[in-house]
């Protein structure tokens, strides 16, 4: 499989920065339903979303796979 044709699998900051995002926001809304703190829950969604957003912003800024500011590199 050439460069060219390797889709990259989300390996960008772009990438990276939405999920770390997420995974914090799921890890928070798991404890705040486990203590039973509702508007936790709720605040832990809405950070799901901002991490959604941020990996779409910062795509769109460049930094996705392909972007012209990501320099693309070769796996051994």
């Amino acid at each position: 499989m050439s460069i060219e044709s390797d889709p990259g699998h989300g390996n960008s900051p772009a990438a990276w920065t939405a999920v770390i995002i997420m995974l914090v926001a799921f890890g928070i809304g798991t404890l705040a339903f486990w203590f039973n703190i509702a508007w936790l829950v709720f605040a832990s969604a809405g950070l799901v979303v901002v991490g959604a957003l941020a990996g779409y912003v910062l795509g769109r800024l460049g930094y996705g796979v392909g972007g012209d500011k990501l320099t693309p590199t070769t796996h051994a």
